[in-house]
């Protein structure tokens, strides 16, 4: 594989190896530079620099199911319209899983109308998530900086990888949360070109569930019940340009440092809710199970931890 880990930052490079052109990022007029804030160096998109804010509230009123067989969707604005090529076929190709605040599965919808703002407060859309957290065997944690063409969050730093399983029979696996797995799994191959041999479903270990609600923009945001899975590999990457702009390791302490440039506003850095919200209330101490090899020992997928 072209993308081998080599130091703690990757720069972007095609699936044959070669330096990504901007045109591959369906970003008119811009182009990819180096840059020394926040990372030192790492890979940017020239020019373009998204200012979000966000805040998260827990989920208070059951759940509307869509019990249609094939949901209908229907394309709105001028901003549909203008959705890049690639996250516009998985906006209204892909099917999340809807579900209660007991993690119940009562139907499922398009990724659209999942992550519409408006149906998420009208109809308390809740859909089944999961992040993972994947660590080398130097116990630095992998990081991902979303592609600026992403509808929710574009350009915010966020875990190694965060998605959707689908409402297909594979990723509805209820038992030991195959289904969750086999999505990671999918996913960390769609985004970041880790294959599925170097992340065996088996060794993804399931540390909790988070519910949380949070607005990326007046039209967008999330609504989700989230999976958090963790798993420490030493794997090759070779991101895809559609899906992320930039990855790197990091130790606690360089961690503690993004954290901190975040809560200061320091160079437009930005971190996505979900991920501030693990890293506030678990990472840390979970960090330490990882070094000692006891991860099991930090589980408890019993409890949905309501988080704002």
């Amino acid at each position: 594989m072209s993308g081998s880990v080599t130091s703690s930052l990757l720069s972007l490079t095609s699936r044959a190896g070669g330096a990504i052109a901007a045109p591959k990022l369906s970003i008119q007029n811009h182009f990819l530079t180096f840059s020394s804030s926040p990372f030192k160096p790492y890979v940017r998109i020239g020019n373009i620099r998204n200012h979000l804010s966000y805040s998260s509230t827990s989920a208070s009123s059951p759940v509307v199911a869509n019990a249609s067989a094939a949901p209908s969707t229907i394309m709105g604005d001028a901003t549909d319209a203008a959705m890049d090529a690639v996250q516009r076929r998985l906006m209204f190709d892909d099917e999340c899983i809807l579900v209660d605040q007991n993690d119940k599965v009562v139907g499922h919808d398009s990724k659209y109308n999942c992550h519409l703002m408006e149906k998420i407060e009208s109809e308390n859309l809740l859909h089944r998530a999961f992040s993972v957290f994947l660590f080398n065997s130097k116990y630095e944690l992998l990081l991902q900086q979303r592609s600026a063409t992403k509808v929710t969050f574009p350009l915010v730093w966020t875990n190694t990888c965060c998605s959707h399983p689908l409402y297909r029979e594979s990723e509805l696996i209820e038992e030991n949360h195959l289904g969750v797995r086999n999505a990671a799994q999918r996913k960390l191959l769609d985004e970041l070109g880790i294959a599925a041999s170097d992340v065996p479903v088996d060794e993804f270990t399931p540390l909790g569930r988070i519910l949380y609600k949070a607005p990326s923009d007046g039209k967008w945001g999330e609504h989700e019940l989230d999976y958090l899975l963790f798993m420490v590999r030493d794997v090759n990457v070779n991101p895809n340009p559609d899906e992320v702009v930039a990855v790197r390791y990091v130790n606690r302490d360089e961690l503690r440092e993004i954290l901190r440039k975040a809560d200061a506003g320091e160079d437009g850095l930005k971190l996505s809710p979900w991920f501030r919200l693990v890293v506030d209330n678990f990472l840390f101490k979970w960090w330490d199970h990882v070094e000692k090899g006891t991860l099991e020992q930090a589980a408890d997928m019993k409890t949905i931890h309501k988080l704002t």
